[in-house]
């Protein structure tokens, strides 16, 4: 996306790496069982293919940015309410951006602004601060049973892509939180040049993963960017919060589907 405001205040439930990982390795037989299930011929995905969006959808700020904002600028001087710092984080990102995208390389340039708008403090060293701080894992959250429903769905068949407007920090972050080696394909706009809603970047992921648009379904928090863009190019899309709220939906929405043969 660029992802709303709203929707990067929004926190998701979460639970620690150690569970996650527990409940990954207990999950096995029911793996070992859906993929058995579906080859021999009594169920098979409704999907062959799942495009992800990142942040809001699979990646969820840790605490609201607000809170982050003022906690760590505190050391800088800023004492703006959260609040105004929320309205002013909102104000950033409705902008017209001037350049073809938002997020170019490392995205320094864009989160300046932000940060700016949102703290009226253009300390650099409170902005690296700032930035730094969302380049690690710790900053995120994957929703619960994410990570568990994703190797279900591979383990069906089902080919992964991440599909986002992001940063170069993105494959750091899906390595930190431990899925990026679920995915076949991570495509993210500041890598390949496009941005969605534009469909090059849609069509780039179906590519990498080799499924038509018909046969996958997009994933994503945002009306424009996401639900509007896949749909331009016939991609089916899913809004997180609104058409599905759990990982766990999106898996039995995908593989609860009868074998056509």
């Amino acid at each position: 996306m660029p992802p709303a405001a709203a929707t990067l205040l929004r926190r998701a439930p979460a639970v620690p790496f150690t569970a996650r990982r527990t409940a990954v390795s207990r999950s096995g037989m029911a793996r070992r069982l859906v993929t058995a299930s579906a080859g021999a011929g009594g169920r098979a995905p409704a999907y062959g293919g799942l495009l992800l969006d990142a942040g809001g959808t699979l990646l969820q700020v840790a605490q609201p940015v607000a809170e982050t904002y003022a906690s760590i600028g505190r050391r800088y001087g800023v004492m703006k309410p959260e609040k105004r710092i929320m309205e002013g984080f909102k104000r950033a990102f409705s902008a017209p951006w001037p350049k073809t995208l938002r997020y170019q390389g490392d995205g320094r340039p864009f989160w300046r602004i932000v940060v700016a708008e949102a703290t009226d403090c253009t300390d650099d060293d409170y902005f690296e601060e700032v930035y730094q701080y969302y380049a690690h894992g710790d900053a995120w959250r994957l929703p619960v049973g994410a990570d568990t429903a994703l190797r279900e769905l591979k383990d069906a068949g089902v080919k992964l892509a991440v599909v986002s407007n992001f940063d170069t920090r993105l494959r750091k972050l899906l390595k930190d939180l431990n899925v990026s080696d679920m995915f076949d394909a991570i495509v993210v706009s500041s890598e390949v040049g496009y941005e969605k809603p534009a469909p090059e970047i849609f069509k780039i992921a179906l590519d990498n993963i080799g499924v038509e648009a018909s046969k996958a379904v997009h994933v994503g928090d945002d009306e424009a960017a996401d639900k509007a863009g896949a749909n331009a190019i016939g991609l089916e899309c899913w809004l997180w919060g609104d058409d599905v709220k759990t990982f766990s939906e999106i898996q039995d929405r995908i593989l609860t589907t009868d074998d056509p043969q």
